[in-house]
């Protein structure tokens, strides 16, 4: 087993957004990692194609194998707690209160296993008047404050898909703090319990608008920043065959080198900081790009420091020179597969591949974690006896 998290085992209550997410971006940096799904009769498959997918099509799940357990009886419980006795990291994305209901709770797991790290993976975490709310990825990324500044002038706020909330705030984050835990475990000898919320993940996001805010150079009217598409010279623009180019030429410099291969008469256009003739240089800017290709403008601007970029759509993104050089994406059994990230020189995460299919033996996962005698407890046992 390869990648940084070699040896690290990981038990997860199955869930949606971002506890499968950061499952992946550990299992993909060479943890153990071990979801446990309901029974047989609601099996790994049976599952994944409530939401329509497959096995083989489930990215965020390779790497990870799966466990029956019933939840509901004692016995499985049990054998959930058998887990968490030998592992390193403890993960479960329910309303607060759900697992210490099932006899789960970090005050039984840690106890248990006083190493673990015990995390629980929330949209508005375990305490505040919102806790036990339900809710999705815009839900938390408006409590945020962030969906209100993804808009562009006059236009209703757009939700970012459910990257910002469940993948970057909660999955990100929460893989990030599981990091940060497992250092400070390997010199204490203990675990601790992180609250991981996908409103707290998304905030943190934002903490260069709140800088930018403080200093009067951030407006909270969407639309009218540098960086929101209030700047003409950094946003999208219609090509003459309909698709996009991507344009972020906001220094001087690069800006410059932008009009210079634009092939219009800029003579008269108005200034990049003269922000009351931004509309006009907007205008000014789409009328030039429209005359030509989107694939037209690339090879015109392509290897140069005007900070202009196709649009790609996934299947391009997976064929451009550069990602097909470092990559990025790998297709396997036709599913497209982003690589994992970050790259490591020592220790290379693993390479991606098709998602396990079937459920795994709790017997053989214990036996195969049963390297060393569980850490010290009330009712600390050796798996391997």
């Amino acid at each position: 087993m390869t990648g940084p998290l070699a040896g690290v085992r990981v038990v997860v209550l199955a869930g949606m957004g971002p506890v499968p997410y950061v499952s992946m971006l550990l299992a993909d940096m060479g943890a153990d990692v071990v979801r446990v799904v309901r029974p047989p009769h609601r099996s790994a498959r049976e599952l994944s194609q409530t939401v329509g997918l497959t096995e083989e099509t489930d990215v965020v799940n390779r790497g990870v194998g799966s466990v029956a357990v019933d939840l509901k009886v004692p016995e499985g419980r049990e054998a959930v707690l058998r887990l968490a006795d030998s592992a390193d990291v403890f993960i479960e994305g329910y309303r607060p209160g759900v697992t210490e209901r099932l006899g789960l709770g970090p005050e039984v797991a840690t106890v248990r296993n006083p190493r673990l790290v015990y995390v629980r993976l929330t949209g508005y975490g375990q305490t505040g008047p919102r806790a036990k709310d339900a809710g999705h990825d815009i839900n938390y990324v408006a409590q945020s404050g962030a969906l209100h500044a993804l808009a562009s002038a006059g236009g209703a706020p757009r939700p970012p898909i459910n990257l910002l909330g469940d993948y970057a705030g909660g999955g990100a984050i929460g893989a990030f703090g599981i990091a940060c835990a497992l250092v400070e475990a390997g010199r204490t000898g203990r675990g601790q319990v992180i609250d991981a919320a996908m409103v707290d993940g998304v905030a943190v996001l934002t903490a260069k608008l709140q800088g930018l805010r403080a200093a009067g150079l951030y407006s909270d009217e969407p639309g009218t920043n540098f960086l929101d598409s209030g700047a003409p010279f950094y946003d999208t623009y219609r090509c003459a065959d309909g698709r996009y180019l991507a344009v972020g030429a906001l220094e001087p410099d690069f800006y410059r080198e932008f009009l210079n291969r634009l092939g219009a008469d800029t003579t008269g256009w108005p200034g990049q900081d003269d922000r009351e003739q931004w509309p006009r240089l907007r205008e000014l800017i789409a009328d030039a790009v429209s005359k030509r290709t989107r694939d037209e403008w690339w090879r015109i601007y392509q290897g140069t420091d005007a900070c202009v970029s196709p649009v790609l759509t996934f299947d391009e993104a997976a064929q451009d020179p550069h990602n097909v050089e470092r990559g990025v994406f790998e297709r396997i059994s036709g599913v497209l597969h982003p690589a994992p990230a970050p790259r490591f020189d020592r220790t290379p995460a693993r390479a991606p591949s098709r998602p396990p299919t079937g459920l795994g033996d709790l017997d053989d996962i214990l036996l195969r974690w049963a390297t060393a005698t569980v850490p010290t407890g009330a009712d600390a046992v050796s798996i391997s006896e």
